[in-house]
């Protein structure tokens, strides 16, 4: 299982120069999170099992996964950098294919945009702010956007 700051740099390098050339884009930590919070519901409802073993937590701006914020909260708002050492091989083709699915779907979106997504969304709606959000939750939410 990867850990979230791998999927994080899955991200980061998907986003940046190395992963995008046509279109380099760096994301912001608020964006950042919006897509782990997508990989791991979608993770959920089509493996029945979590990506990573960090909890999404429901924070005042929309998931928010405490570990990687923490890590990226002091370059505030500003662009993430491209992770120099970025390890592909952390990845099943499985899960490289539903990371690269989430980023072409919700990638496109402003960090602004996913967050106003996800205050509309079951899973951050029905948790306290500051909470877990439940796997089952979010299984169960995801589960209704799988186009099988």
């Amino acid at each position: 299982m990867p850990t979230c700051l791998q999927v994080a740099d899955f991200f980061l390098w998907r986003a940046g120069a190395e992963g995008n050339q046509d279109a380099p884009e760096l994301l912001t930590n608020l964006k950042l999170q919006k897509l782990m919070y997508y990989a791991q519901g979608f993770h959920l409802a089509v493996h029945g099992r979590r990506l990573f073993c960090d909890d999404v937590e429901a924070w005042q701006h929309g998931p928010v996964v405490p570990e990687v914020w923490r890590k990226f909260r002091h370059l505030e708002a500003q662009p993430i950098p491209t992770p120099a050492d970025y390890d592909r091989q952390a990845f099943t083709a499985e899960q490289t294919d539903l990371l690269a699915d989430v980023y072409a779907v919700y990638g496109q979106f402003s960090a602004w945009k996913l967050r106003d997504m996800t205050h509309c969304e079951p899973p951050w709606k029905s948790t306290p702010q500051g909470r877990a959000i439940p796997d089952a939750v979010m299984a169960d939410y995801f589960r209704t956007l799988v186009v099988a």
